[in-house]
């Protein structure tokens, strides 16, 4: 028996949750601790069912999992996002006792094909130091196209020391400027992703924060989400024209994780931002690479990406 036939891949059903949330927090902690680095996943693996609960809200059936036959185990799991510009790939897990076995390729070739049945392009956000990940995401003929670096900066119980400027006004983004908020993305990336935007607006679970930046005339120049969840406290997606606005919105959105210690990502190209950052303790903890298989439009301004969603 082939590779490939000793293993079902399939969508993911609603009572398989659970082992998929085991399946992500253990594959996660499993690589970062073997390459002696800290855990991604601190608390219990029942955190990681934000990634089910999440994305199945956002994309019915849209997570493929590979079934090995002999021992009904999940062997592997992959979320995908469609949207109208383009498929983003998002998390992706392969139980360490099914390495090797060729699962994560044959999950990617299943997901390129979706996009090609569509003739979309698939974009991604992978890390940099796992070049096993790297490898799979190349030889299939994606290409990176940015870089980032992860940072992260633990904020004081009493706020972030910043000074803000009076030429820009920081507010709470609402539903009615998602329309705003979506022409803005396309102009600067090229992409599409209003439903994503609407539902940080709506907020249903209460973990994502939403703000706008716009100048003294009102003509909207940013946005900025973030999450706060034991499986993920990250600010992202957030997209700026320049680093003016970007180091004003991301000043605004740390000072709202009091005590806390969020990661985000930032292009390598943002000196002054990363240079802000910097200067108020942040530090580095890893690098990533945007990719794309197919057309993509060279992003404008400043971009910053997210795992949770992983929608870029």
């Amino acid at each position: 028996m082939n590779k490939e036939k000793r293993f079902i891949f399939r969508s993911m059903l609603r009572n398989e949750w659970d082992e998929v949330a085991e399946l992500i927090h253990h594959s996660t902690n499993f690589w970062y601790q073997s390459n002696g680095k800290d855990l991604i996943f601190t608390g219990l693996s029942s955190d990681a069912i934000l990634f089910c609960q999440v994305y199945e809200d956002l994309d019915p059936g849209c997570c493929l999992i590979a079934k090995c036959l002999n021992s009904g185990r999940i062997a592997g799991s992959c979320f995908y996002h469609p949207r109208k510009s383009h498929i983003s790939l998002g998390i992706m897990n392969v139980s360490p006792d099914f390495f090797g076995q060729g699962i994560a390729g044959n999950l990617l070739k299943k997901i390129i094909k979706i996009a090609k049945d569509q003739s979309l392009p698939v974009r991604l956000v992978s890390s940099a130091q796992n070049l096993d990940s790297f490898s799979l995401y190349t030889r299939q003929g994606f290409t990176p196209i940015q870089t980032f670096q992860d940072l992260y900066l633990k904020i004081p119980e009493n706020g972030l020391d910043f000074e803000r400027s009076d030429d820009y006004l920081i507010t709470k983004a609402s539903l009615n400027d998602v329309e705003a908020m979506v022409k803005l993305e396309k102009k600067l990336c090229g992409i599409e992703r209003g439903k994503d935007f609407r539902y940080f607006i709506e907020n249903k679970l209460e973990i994502w924060k939403t703000i706008l930046c716009r100048d003294t005339n009102g003509e909207l120049l940013g946005f900025l989400g973030s999450v706060d969840h034991p499986a993920s406290q990250m600010i992202g997606p957030g997209i700026a024209k320049n680093e003016k606005v970007t180091i004003q919105m991301l000043a605004s959105m740390l000072d709202l994780f009091r005590g806390k210690s969020p990661v985000f990502l930032l292009p390598v190209t943002a000196k002054e931002t990363v240079k802000t950052v910097y200067s108020l303790g942040g530090r580095n903890c890893e690098i990533h690479f945007s990719q794309c298989y197919g057309e993509h439009q060279p992003s404008k301004g400043v971009v910053m990406p997210t795992f949770m969603p992983e929608t870029f």
